[in-house]
């Protein structure tokens, strides 16, 4: 059973997608017959996502998408790479600052000495 949308910010959204896919639709000439039979559902399901229907299945919109030559919009909806709330999440949860790990001095640390035998530091750092 279907969810009912209580948001009316959820709601024009979806009203708005399904007059955009009709839109789509039009455009390429495409009628609701045979639209619905290449999505492979009824004609009244098709008529349903149209009307923003909020209980026509994901999967009618994806294959909705597929017949428009859309797919990869339903595939990139919120792509993390460019969901900007959640990159800049990402930004504010990044270290302020990195501490060095307090431990026991390596050899040659801050002596002068090179830490292996054999190896000279006097270049600058290696990694």
């Amino acid at each position: 059973m279907a969810v009912k949308i209580h948001s009316i910010g959820a709601r024009r959204a979806i009203v708005a997608l399904g007059a955009n896919i009709k839109t789509a639709r039009l455009k390429r000439r495409i009628s609701v017959k045979d639209f619905a039979e290449r999505a492979s559902v009824s004609e009244r399901t098709i008529i349903r996502l149209e009307k923003g229907d909020d209980g026509v299945s994901i999967g009618t919109l994806a294959m909705a998408c597929l017949v428009l030559g859309e797919i990869e919009s339903v595939s990139t909806l919120l792509d993390p790479g460019s969901d900007e709330v959640g990159l800049l999440l990402d930004r504010e949860a990044l270290p302020k600052r990195i501490d060095r790990k307090r431990g026991p001095r390596q050899p040659g640390a801050r002596t002068g000495k090179p830490a292996l035998p054999g190896v000279d530091d006097d270049e600058g750092v290696g990694f």
